[in-house]
């Protein structure tokens, strides 16, 4: 992750730089903040790649020496028979539609969407039915 971590602290570098003269020189306030938000983000990832990075190490494709079957292995646990994706999904459409025909049908999709997130978040609290 450091290589990566490098990538964006060079992007945010980048943006820092042209930000400047085009803060002094443009007239365009959304610009403006476009460009700011930009070195904001690319910043942010940086950051975060970077700290992963000094908290775990070297991945194994990080080294020449990594094997492909060091990443392999289970990557979670899905449950097979639950509701939440549905509910989800149709939360998440009326929501859209909501958008366009009103805000009752926003709130409501709204309603349901967080439903659908609680139920996917809280599935197995305690892990009894969870397999392993």
């Amino acid at each position: 992750m450091r290589t990566e971590a490098l990538y964006f602290a060079g992007v945010a570098a980048f943006f820092a730089v042209i930000s400047v003269p085009y803060l002094l020189y443009a007239q365009d306030p959304a610009g403006s903040a476009i460009v700011v938000i930009a070195v904001l983000m690319a910043s942010l990832v940086a950051f975060f790649l970077g700290t992963q990075y000094r908290r775990r190490g070297k991945r194994p494709e990080d080294r020449r020496e990594g094997e492909i079957a060091e990443r392999a292995g289970p990557l979670d646990f899905f449950p097979p028979h639950s509701p939440w994706p549905v509910i989800t999904a149709a939360g998440f459409t009326v929501l859209a539609l909501g958008v366009v025909y009103g805000l009752w049908l926003l709130l409501i999709g709204f309603v349901v969407l967080a439903a659908g997130v609680f139920g996917f978040a809280f599935q197995y609290p305690d892990g009894t039915d969870r397999p392993g």
